[in-house]
């Protein structure tokens, strides 16, 4: 039997892309035995290393999707996971597939991800997922050195723009400097995502109160 764990890195970040991820192996201690855990538990060169050993020994699959696409979905974004999860499950054509659950119901998910593929294939969704099953544990590591390496080019274009999630002070920061200097977003941001909207009608109104007070003098 086939199995493999997806996992995702970077859905809720404002800047840079959505990175999905896949692995498959035919017995989860293989992957165990290299030590996989969830990716937030990791140094930065540990999953580097780690990616890498994946790589090198199991079948992996990688899908990118980049703000526009994410801002231009035309559906949820938990219906955007489950077609991306489908996606990268469907290239590796396992028996069975266990995925990070972007639901608060689960199962609910886990149907949702079945509805995209047309394999035979059982997909189980669970929660934390990533911390229990090393197959998820591998995706998770995967997807997270790939988001790495694109905010650190991404870095390497536009300067220091932090980690690219609302939560982080360098990279709200990075949007409202943009915003000033170029009158809107940068091309990286999730337009659609409400920080960028926030700080959109934010320079607006502070433009037209611009606008108006020169007009008074």
């Amino acid at each position: 039997m086939i199995l493999c764990g997806v996992d995702e890195a970077g859905k809720g970040a404002v800047l840079g892309p959505l990175v999905v991820s896949a692995v498959a192996c035919e017995r989860q201690q293989d992957l165990a035995e290299l030590g996989v855990k969830d990716s937030k538990a990791l140094t930065p060169a540990r999953r580097k290393v780690l990616s890498d050993e994946i790589r090198a020994s199991f079948p992996v699959e990688v899908l990118v999707i980049s703000p526009g696409e994410i801002d231009a979905r035309g559906m949820t974004m938990n219906a955007l996971m489950a077609r991306s999860h489908a996606h990268v499950i469907a290239a590796l054509r396992p028996t069975l597939a266990v995925v990070d659950a972007c639901d608060v119901v689960a199962a609910r998910y886990g149907a949702m991800v079945s509805s995209h593929l047309d394999i035979p294939c059982r997909v189980i969704a669970r929660h934390h997922a990533d911390r229990d099953h090393p197959a998820v544990s591998a995706a998770s590591i995967v997807a997270k050195v790939e988001r790495d390496r694109a905010i650190d080019a991404l870095r390497e274009e536009f300067g220091e723009i932090g980690s690219g999630y609302p939560s982080d002070f360098s990279t709200v920061r990075f949007l409202e400097q943009y915003f000033s200097i170029h009158q809107g977003p940068p091309p990286i941001a999730r337009r659609s995502w409400e920080t960028v909207r926030a700080l959109a009608a934010r320079h607006e109104q502070s433009s037209l109160l611009d606008f108006s007070g020169r007009g008074a003098e």
